[in-house]
């Protein structure tokens, strides 16, 4: 195995300390930088914090900033200076830096990419995580290692914000990468187990599990071949789900074999790992447990994606919600992928054009006219109840936070309703949610608007057309009344008959429970 960090009993927890003391946080780094040079660091690229930290001279989260941010050379006295705990000599042992002498002017360079993760245990308390991933193609100038550990990134956070944070026995991170979703894990599960194909992968996540002070039950293997033994509660995994070409280099394109990385690539044609892990992961979960994944699917002409990613649901047997987030065109699709690497056309034309040309190549054999990308909730029935959920929807607006407090009411509403017929519905008291507005437009003069929408704060940001009737009965939803009064009432005022009225407004009314809308007072 080549280098990555490792841990030490000793120095690990004084690392911590180190970097705490030094102030190694979000919100300090972007004091001192400033906004203009925090946003681009976000972005991956370096200069701006480079220059800010510099002018900053031999303060400590400015050396931290410059060595483990911007891939800075910093010497062993600020170092040490830095990190007074365990120094560049501890440093050096950890596999963190690299040094190019044992005097105090010599020069240290990260060999790792260190930064702080801000995170909210489910109880509402704060603290930092101090994650550790390989330097990126920013910092380093060159084309990323086919074993690069990927750090925190858009998609992990997107998965972290998104996961059920309801207190669980067993967790599983499939495919733990540094281990950001095991440490998230770990904040409400008594137990987790992180798996991952790659053992840098895994030496990565066990220092940052150690820097942490969390244990995590470690396995190296593919897909879910080590948790053989399943019973998971919870089931996390942003797993290697990009579709890369199987092509190999030829006389016609020299340049066309990819080359493969671990955190990336799983290997399969298509989106056929993502097609298998949603198939199979019903095998691992306990009754009533859930797996939150990302993934891609292909749009191959002909086949609505709904109903491509359904029939893998329909094996699957389990309770459904697919999101759809983002659709990119084959050649998108390739780009983005090309540039994740480090790869450019001014750097490599030949070997840009040839790489571009295999995943045009592969998509047009398999008549992909599209893919998509997005999450999935899977949650394996419990009792007798069968499968009750399958929902695939599109909501490409900016997600909401908090999201995994969301897509739990949203579960629980939907259990309710299953639990409760229209008449039960009906006997209900309804209270509006406290995210959500009304936004009226009306002809100047006039007294009725034209159109009444109802917004979301929170979720998905959901907007809903109400009519005359619905926007009457969710004004009057303030929990006092039960809907079937609500609807007798409004079927006076508008003169129409109340049996009909019902029948209009009763899935309308569903739909807002479903989605958060609306939020039942007390059972039927």
């Amino acid at each position: 195995m080549t280098s990555a960090p490792h841990v030490d009993d000793a120095l690990v927890p004084r690392l911590a300390a180190d970097l705490r003391g030094a102030g190694f946080r979000p919100a300090r780094i972007e004091a001192l930088l400033g906004p203009l040079a925090t946003g681009a660091l976000d972005r991956e690229q370096t200069l701006p914090a480079l220059r800010v930290a510099r002018r900053a001279g031999e303060d400590p989260l400015a050396v931290l900033v410059r060595l483990f941010l911007c891939g800075d050379e910093v010497t062993r006295a600020e170092v040490d200076a830095a990190l007074p705990g365990v120094r560049a000599d501890g440093a050096l042992r950890l596999g963190l830096v690299d040094a190019a002498g044992s005097g105090r002017g010599d020069a240290v360079r990260a060999v790792v990419d260190l930064a702080p993760v801000t995170y909210e245990s489910p109880d509402g308390a704060a603290g930092e995580w101090f994650v550790a991933s390989d330097l990126g193609e920013a910092t380093t100038g060159a084309a990323l290692r086919p074993d690069h550990v990927l750090g925190v990134g858009g998609a992990s956070t997107t998965l972290a914000r998104a996961t059920i944070r309801t207190p669980r026995r067993r967790a599983l991170d499939l495919g733990t990468g540094c281990g950001i979703q095991a440490l998230y894990a770990a904040t409400h599960s008594d137990e987790v187990v992180a798996t991952d194909v790659s053992e840098r992968a895994l030496a990565f996540a066990r220092f940052n599990a150690a820097l942490a002070g969390v244990d995590l039950d470690l396995r190296l293997g593919s897909m879910l071949e080590p948790v053989a033994d399943g019973g998971f509660d919870l089931v996390v995994s942003n797993p290697p789900f990009v579709i890369t070409p199987r092509t190999r280099p030829s006389a016609a394109q020299p340049s066309a074999g990819l080359p493969l990385y671990e955190y990336r690539d799983g290997g399969r044609a298509g989106d056929d790992l993502v097609r298998d892990l949603v198939t199979d992961v019903g095998s691992v979960l306990a009754p009533g447990g859930v797996a939150q994944l990302l993934g891609n699917w292909e749009h191959r002409r002909g086949e609505p994606w709904q109903d491509r990613v359904g029939a893998w649901l329909d094996r699957a047997g389990l309770d459904a919600w697919v999101v759809q987030r983002e659709v990119l065109d084959p050649a998108e699709y390739a780009e983005t992928w090309l540039r994740d690497g480090g790869a450019t056309a001014d750097r490599d034309a030949e070997g840009w054009a040839g790489a571009y040309g295999a995943w045009l190549d592969d998509f047009a054999a398999r008549d992909v006219e599209a893919v998509g990308f997005g999450m999935l909730v899977l949650r394996r029935p419990s009792g007798d109840s069968g499968v009750t959920l399958r929902r695939l929807e599109e909501r490409t607006a900016p997600l909401r936070r908090p999201l995994g407090e969301h897509l739990a009411s949203s579960l629980a509403a939907h259990d309710w309703l299953e639990a409760h017929d229209d008449a039960a519905v009906l006997a209900t008291r309804l209270a509006v949610a406290p995210d959500i507005t009304e936004e009226r437009h009306l002809r100047p003069g006039a007294d009725d608007p034209m159109l009444v929408l109802l917004r979301q704060g929170g979720g998905f940001g959901r907007t809903v057309r109400a009519g005359t009737g619905l926007a009457g009965l969710v004004g009057a939803c303030d929990g006092e009344l039960a809907v079937g009064r609500l609807v007798g009432a409004l079927a006076s005022l508008l003169d129409v008959g109340a049996a009909e009225l019902g029948a209009e407004l009763l899935p309308q009314v569903r739909d807002l429970v479903r989605d958060g809308f609306l939020v039942p007072v007390e059972p039927a």
